[in-house]
């Protein structure tokens, strides 16, 4: 084998190692910061919804995703506690319609 075969080869396996380790590459597990942690407390955010993407039940629907009206006051997503307060328009409380 010459030596440009040789450097080739050494070339092409380092090249082939290096994109390996990074494709393989994960950070690891933190269940501190995990947001589907089990013992993670949620509360109710009204106002913050995308439509169609509410949690449950609101004046006008009777399930899940069936408020057609983006950031409907009347409408919740679970959050992380806390959090709720942190978010442009969110509110632990829902708007009274009377």
């Amino acid at each position: 084998m010459n030596y440009d075969n040789l450097l080739k080869v050494a070339l092409a396996g380092a090249l082939t190692f290096g994109v390996v380790s990074v494709a393989t590459a994960s950070p690891a597990p933190n269940g501190a910061n995990d947001m589907k942690s089990a013992n993670m407390a949620m509360t109710k955010c009204y106002g913050i919804n995308a439509a169609h993407k509410n949690d449950c039940k609101s004046p006008g629907h009777s399930c899940a995703g069936q408020d057609s009206k983006a950031r409907d006051a009347n409408a919740f997503v679970a959050v992380p506690a806390g959090l709720c307060e942190k978010i442009d328009g969110g509110s632990t409380t829902p708007v009274d319609k009377a």
